[in-house]
């Protein structure tokens, strides 16, 4: 098992421990079920905490269990053991929840963030859509329009801004566990809150909503399959009962894995972080720092790169062989920077070093 289960007075508090990400893997489903397996025996437990050990709380499922057969215990045993058990529970959530790890979170009563913490359902990206009750829980809680916005988006939603929405119920300014702890003896006694019981007005869903979210969705993500099934989704979780709307989440998101483009976004999410991985370097070695750089030649490339390094704050020399083209490109780099903010071009030229611009032929 990735974590342990222990107690601070009558409050439990299951922490899960797979660095770097503690991402959900059959261990950590495992240390789950068995910590809220203690919770409900020990009568002297009155609520539980879910957090998590290292720099993030729970950044999503352990994706290189995607495409094998299902590892038990399976994420439907762990939402049901989140469901069944029967006292309030909190999820302390710092770095990311994203994606599985925000699905356990709204599982739980409520939910507790620092104030740096991020929450999302990314799996849009991946050309999939959140399978574990995100599509039918996150309406529910923060309304239909905001929940498909944010599913269909796949992009992080900062503490405070999930806070508004309703998404996190406290900020937690000082030490995260700590804090959780005494929200959760606040709680205690209280009762249950979980989302799969609360009801989504559907008169509150102005007609033909759902009908306009693909034709956007369509413009937005040409050809793309997975928002249009996030949006089949989370229309089900406005027409059908929430064991219903689980269901139909999961033929859709078995639609998803069955189209090509999920495996195919899959192998460029891996490829992108193995890229930065290069063979045979040592986990020691360290960048050397860039402080100052040079680039020749002032066309649409050369130029283009000398205004990333300006924006990155690093001096930049810009070598051409005739003043006329390092005027142009300039001239095109410069009126550029200003769109993007530099409040006039002796600024500009400022960041670029180009004061004294004869210097670059």
């Amino acid at each position: 098992m990735l974590g342990r289960f222990e107690t601070r007075g009558d409050i439990g508090i299951i922490f899960v421990d797979h660095p770097p990400v503690n991402a959900i893997s059959v261990g950590v489903r495992e240390a789950i079920i068995h910590g809220l397996s203690q919770g409900e025996g020990n009568a002297a437990v009155k609520a539980v905490v879910i957090a998590c050990e290292g720099r993030t709380f729970m950044a999503g499922a352990d994706i290189t269990e995607f495409g094998g057969a299902p590892k038990s215990p399976t994420f439907p045993d762990m939402f049901e053991a989140l469901e069944r058990f029967s006292k309030p529970l909190i999820a302390a959530i710092h770095g990311t929840a994203f994606g599985g790890g925000f699905e356990i979170a709204l599982a739980c009563d409520y939910r507790v963030a620092t104030p740096t913490a991020q929450v999302g359902l990314p799996e849009v990206k991946l050309g999939i859509l959140p399978g574990a009750g995100g599509t039918q829980r996150l309406p529910r809680l923060v309304g239909v329009e905001s929940a498909l916005n944010i599913i269909a988006s796949g992009d992080p939603l900062r503490a405070p801004a999930a806070l508004k929405l309703g998404a996190v119920d406290k900020i937690i300014e000082g030490d995260l566990i700590e804090d959780a702890t005494a929200f959760a003896r606040g709680k205690a006694g209280s009762g249950l809150r979980r989302i799969a019981e609360m009801k989504i007005d559907s008169a509150s869903v102005p007609p033909g909503f759902f009908d306009a979210a693909r034709r956007r969705l369509a413009k937005e993500r040409r050809n793309l399959n997975a928002p249009q099934r996030i949006v089949d989704a989370v229309e089900e979780a406005v027409n059908l009962p929430f064991a219903e709307g689980l269901r139909r989440e999961r033929a859709l998101i078995g639609q998803c894995f069955a189209n090509p483009q999920a495996p195919a976004l899959q192998h460029v999410f891996f490829a992108e972080r193995q890229v930065s991985r290069i063979p045979g370097l040592a986990a020691d070695v360290k960048p050397r720092p860039v402080k100052s750089t040079a680039v020749i030649g002032a066309g649409t490339m050369g130029g283009g790169i000398a205004m990333n390094f300006a924006n990155a704050g690093i001096p930049v020399t810009v070598l051409e062989v005739e003043k006329e083209g390092l005027d142009r490109g300039l001239g095109v780099e410069l009126r550029r920077f200003r769109l993007e903010g530099a409040p006039d071009e002796r600024a500009g030229r400022a960041a670029y070093g180009a004061d004294q611009a004869d210097a670059f032929v």
